[in-house]
């Protein structure tokens, strides 16, 4: 019994695999997309075809190296070369990529067939194995991060207040967001008030809205920030440099979660999360009562401590990466990462200003690399006075060390090695001097002062 291929077998096969495919002409645009194709991208069939390939992929490759273009050029095949895609919700999605020509009957070149994985699990599982934890736009492989990664989820789920604080730069904006994302208000808004940079009538305004009429210029009503993220979060950045008066307003809407728009007769519901932020240290400003401590008790139900970038320089190659391929998908380039000497340097700075300086320094670099590797002269120049001012401030510090243990020395000599009498010559407590004496290497005879021979 013989049994009838059907005609249209190959349709059938690419339409039933997992992988994406797309063929293009000679003119790179696409003649036809199978059903995973649609599915990886979220792109129809009928949108993708007749356009650019790279209209329709936004890879990181569609601008410097694409294996399709490669295959076309030099007429061979290229299996598994890593690269991304932006779907159409605008999100990266790591594909793995194989091309080859794309011949008719005769064998004549027709254009480009290309298949494509997506292998979002495979970088998954890659990043736990490189130890590399993963939030939002967070990335880290510190110890001190991992445990706030592992309690983000309950903390978001729970809907409490939250207090993050951290120096200027470590991220407070980006942990406020990853929170509200793992959240069950995520589809909601999320606004982020700087309250440092406004005066307390303006902050009012900005946060609680008003009324016709609550002052001169105010000829309509305008709701506010608080109305706008109705069933969302309102992140507060630097609460600590608000004045008490305000800080009395905010503390009614936490507690009666009812807020009242300027010069407005009614209170208005506050149905929305308040995440509070801070570089400034709130107990210290409320022992000292220039923050108010009932308030201060109010937006510590949750309190998240995030870690300077010098506490975890062991991330600084991880967020090298994450800004050149954000620079790279921004601004259509295709540079490949930073070369060892360069990471070196950066390896060595202290980082006042924490991620944000990091991310300045790239920008720069990225924007005068062209293509390949950041190397050392793309750098600005202050790292290299930073780093002299580095080195100098280590020989400094080496040459202190010198003359404090040479004084040790010798009032250790005048005493017979006896650190009791040595430590009162010194003026010193004697476990003060027990401990210089370990930390500088300061040798001792075997017998000392107090030893009887």
């Amino acid at each position: 019994m013989s049994y009838k291929i059907p005609e249209n077998v190959t349709e059938i096969i690419l339409e039933s695999i997992s992988d994406g495919v797309f063929t293009v002409d000679h003119k790179w645009r696409i003649m036809s997309f199978n059903n995973s194709a649609e599915k990886i991208t979220g792109i129809l069939r009928n949108e993708a075809i007749g356009r650019h390939c790279w209209e329709v992929f936004r890879s990181n490759m569609c601008e410097g190296d694409c294996a399709l273009k490669r295959t076309m050029e030099e007429e061979k095949s290229f299996v598994s070369t890593s690269t991304y895609i932006v779907n159409n919700e605008k999100k990266r999605i790591p594909i793995a990529v194989s091309t080859s020509l794309l011949r008719d009957e005769k064998g004549k070149t027709i254009g480009g067939v290309e298949t494509f994985r997506d292998i979002s699990l495979v970088e998954e599982l890659r990043k736990k194995l490189d130890g590399r934890f993963h939030m939002g736009d967070i990335v880290s492989s510190s110890k001190a991060m991992k445990k706030i990664f592992n309690i983000l989820p309950q903390i978001a789920e729970s809907g409490s207040t939250v207090l993050i604080e951290g120096e200027t730069g470590t991220g407070k904006e980006l942990m406020a967001r990853a929170i509200h994302n793992l959240s069950p208000r995520k589809k909601k808004p999320f606004i982020a008030i700087n309250c440092g940079a406004l005066p307390d009538t303006l902050l009012e305004s900005e946060l609680f809205g008003y009324k016709a009429g609550a002052f001169t210029n105010a000829i309509k009503d305008k709701p506010g920030q608080f109305a706008a993220a109705k069933g969302g979060t309102i992140l507060l950045d630097e609460i600590g440099d608000t004045s008490p008066a305000f800080q009395v307003r905010l503390l009614r809407v936490l507690e009666e979660h009812e807020f009242q728009p300027l010069g407005a007769v009614k209170k208005e519901k506050a149905d929305i999360r308040i995440i509070a932020a801070t570089n400034k240290n709130l107990s210290e400003m409320v022992e000292k009562e220039e923050f108010r401590q009932d308030l201060y008790y109010r937006i510590n139900v949750v309190r998240l401590k995030l870690p300077p970038l010098r506490n975890r320089m062991e991330d600084i190659p991880l967020l090298i990466k994450r800004f050149i391929e954000k620079m790279n998908l921004a601004r259509g380039k295709n540079i490949n990462g930073i070369d060892k000497e360069a990471l070196e340097i950066l390896m060595s700075q202290s980082y006042p200003g924490n991620i944000r300086e990091l991310e300045n320094i790239i920008e720069h670099a990225f924007i005068l690399c062209s293509n390949g590797n950041i190397k050392k002269q793309y750098l600005p120049s202050s790292i290299f006075h930073n780093e002299n001012s580095q080195a100098n401030n280590s020989k400094l510090n080496d040459s202190l060390k010198t003359a404090e243990a040479e004084v040790i020395i010798n009032a250790l000599k005048r005493n017979n090695y006896n650190r009791m009498a040595a430590a009162r010559d010194l003026d010193m407590h004697k476990s003060t001097l027990f401990r210089k004496i370990k930390k500088l290497g300061i040798p001792l005879p075997r017998i000392d002062g107090r030893s009887r021979v």
